[in-house]
């Protein structure tokens, strides 16, 4: 398995000069909840962006990422609202892998809780064995990704059929 950072609000770190919430080129977050993980998980930081500043390149680099690793199971780290668009791009380059993409409404330093929830399933889910395809693990659940959507009137994911 090979966990891949790509920044997004789950990463996100309060910058008290700045007084702005800031993606930091680290991957603090994650680490310090793998730590707490039996299992030596595989991580690399790849954009560390606000998904909304993603672009196709960047898109293209994750992808590219993916298609050159050995490994067949991936967790992504994005921001959530353009998880949909990196999903949908994902689901149109690989049939032979399991991708699963989370990410947190809230950063990882102000609650460790929901961050940490949505990253533990999309590592469960993946030890499980699951069928390839790419999947959303947020708000406690996993499902193909184009059953989810982000409900911004609740600050939840749910599922649709």
């Amino acid at each position: 398995m090979l966990i891949l950072n790509s920044g997004g609000t789950f990463n996100k770190r309060y910058n008290p000069i700045e007084g702005t919430l800031e993606v930091p080129y680290d991957n603090y977050a994650i680490e310090a909840i793998l730590e707490s993980v039996n299992g030596g998980y595989n991580l690399a930081g790849v954009v560390y962006k606000d998904s909304l500043e993603m672009d196709f390149e960047d898109r293209k680099m994750i992808a590219n990422i993916i298609k050159e690793s050995t490994e067949k199971h991936f967790v992504i780290v994005h921001g959530t609202d353009t998880m949909h668009l990196t999903a949908e791009f994902l689901a149109e380059v690989f049939e032979d892998r399991c991708i699963i993409l989370t990410g947190a409404m809230k950063p990882f330093e102000i609650d460790k809780v929901e961050a940490s929830l949505n990253l533990g399933i999309a590592i469960g889910f993946l030890n499980a064995a699951p069928q390839e395809g790419v999947y959303i693990s947020m708000s406690g659940f996993v499902a193909p990704w184009q059953s989810v959507e982000k409900n911004r009137s609740i600050g939840k994911f749910e599922v649709v059929r």
